[in-house]
């Protein structure tokens, strides 16, 4: 008979030690070992908790916080002691455990007093996300920031706007770039609605029924920063609705990074030319030497899908799982810390893309001149002259037909031919066919006129120094 170890948190009833395949399967210390921070501010908050209610006495508490400190110091600077120490760890509950009771003696049994591993890393998760949200936000703000500077840096440069692809009306270069900086704020307000959802206390529910001995969960759950506690201990120890939070705010800013990529990616292909590629940002071919391929943009673009997989993943072990813990949540940490590390670096290499695009203003301009981007601009021209918009509509797709048949630019008809179409043609028409008229008709709140884009960009960076303060 295999005689159990001593060491578990849990072996009492037990005579026979794991199978060593499954005690290796059922590890999680690979992958929480990440947590160790937060776990020994969970530890501290947990044994100062202890001496009201009569289980730590002055001298124990003190005993345990400076051992803490040391674990908490040997952990950061010393992480092949982690590797050793730690080879025969279940998780990192067991770790620091194991690192008290080498220092302490029974002393570093008695923490665990009352406490449950199932609360213990619900609390663990809930300050790493919480931390996590905030550290991303500032690498969304620096993402925004470049994108606002780039678009004061190129005010005024036009280009064609698209929709289904497909060439529409003039916009300007900044009112595109600033698109993309209103998708990367709304991420913000996601990754603050995963912090508030995180923003609360498990600390006391136990495995799932509470705590035996009147802890009080509103002074740990300041003493760790929580704004509240939990409401059911039944619902805390298996809850991570806030995981889910996290993970769709990942998705969503994953998301809106590869729609960005796209958009460089297309404009970086000879067919459209607008940008230059930067160098430090793209990789050349191993046999084609004129190639400079997108790789950065391209690797943004294949990893969201990692990231919306991780989503995917937590939601379908979450789907089949009854009320209370279950060892199936053990399943949540990774996937989410692998999303977390490829969102961080997928934000700060688009913002260090970005930062070092050249722009072809030539290219950008000829394009938002294609006669048949103004168009909309004759209807508009028509509906003034009291022409119902479905009627004047119709009069300028009969107008371009007619510059196709004659194998023309529909600029270029003259105004006796325009008239037999619409009577509502006349000598002023020809003024405002132009991209300059065109982007200025578009002087409204959020439209891409020059004035609207400056006020756009005004207003974008107090909300950036604003959110910038908040950090």
């Amino acid at each position: 008979m295999t005689e159990r170890k001593d060491n578990k948190l849990w072996g009492g009833r037990f005579e026979r030690a794991p199978d060593a395949r499954f005690e290796a399967f059922q590890r999680s210390f690979a992958f929480d070992r990440r947590l160790l921070p937060y776990e020994i501010a969970v530890d501290r908050a947990w044994a100062k908790a202890l001496e009201p209610i009569g289980i730590f006495t002055a001298a124990e508490v003190q005993q345990t916080l400076a051992t803490l400190d040391n674990i908490s110091a040997r952990v950061e600077s010393d992480p092949a002691w982690v590797d050793s120490f730690g080879a025969d760890t279940e998780d990192l509950h067991h770790f620091v455990e194991k690192a008290l009771v080498e220092e302490l003696g029974p002393l570093g049994w008695k923490l665990h007093t009352g406490r449950s591993r199932n609360e213990l890393v619900a609390t663990d998760f809930r300050l790493f996300v919480i931390d996590s949200a905030t550290q991303m936000k500032s690498s969304l703000l620096a993402l925004a920031n470049v994108l606002l500077e780039q678009a004061k840096t190129k005010l005024g440069v036009p280009m064609a706007g698209m929709t289904h692809m497909q060439h529409a009306q003039p916009i300007l270069l900044s009112h595109f770039l600033l698109a993309h900086a209103e998708a990367f704020a709304r991420d913000i307000a996601r990754l603050q609605n995963a912090a508030a959802s995180a923003d609360a206390c498990p600390l006391g529910s136990g495995a799932l029924a509470g705590n035996s001995f009147g802890i009080n969960r509103a002074a740990i759950a300041r003493d760790l920063g929580f704004s509240r506690i939990t409401a059911n201990s039944l619902d805390a120890v298996s809850d991570r609705d806030f995981a889910l939070d996290f993970l769709f705010a990942l998705s969503g800013i994953a998301t809106h990074l590869s729609r960005l990529a796209e958009d460089f990616i297309l404009f970086a292909s000879q067919e459209f030319s607008y940008v230059i590629l930067p160098d430090e940002y793209s990789t050349g071919s191993s046999l084609m030497p004129q190639k400079k391929n997108p790789d950065c943009w391209e690797l943004i673009r294949g990893k969201t899908g990692r990231i919306t997989g991780a989503l995917v993943a937590l939601l379908t072990t979450l789907k089949g799982l009854p009320t209370s813990y279950q060892r199936d949540l053990q399943e949540d940490k990774e996937a989410l810390f692998s999303a977390h590390d490829q969102v961080v670096a997928m934000l700060a290499v688009a913002a260090g893309a970005i930062m070092t695009t050249a722009y072809r203003d030539d290219r950008l301009r000829a394009a938002a001149e294609n006669p048949a981007l103004l168009a909309t601009e004759a209807a508009d021209y028509l509906v003034r002259k009291g022409v119902p918009f479905r009627q004047a509509h119709d009069f300028v797709g009969k107008i371009l037909k007619e510059a196709e048949r004659q194998k023309k630019n529909w600029t270029e008809l003259p105004l006796e031919e325009l008239r037999k179409i619409s009577r509502a043609f006349d000598d002023d028409f020809a003024r405002g066919l132009t991209v300059e008229a065109a982007l200025a008709s578009k002087k409204i709140a959020g439209g891409t006129s020059i004035d609207s884009v400056r006020v756009a960009v005004s207003e974008l960076e107090k909300r950036i120094a604003q959110e910038m303060a908040r950090q």
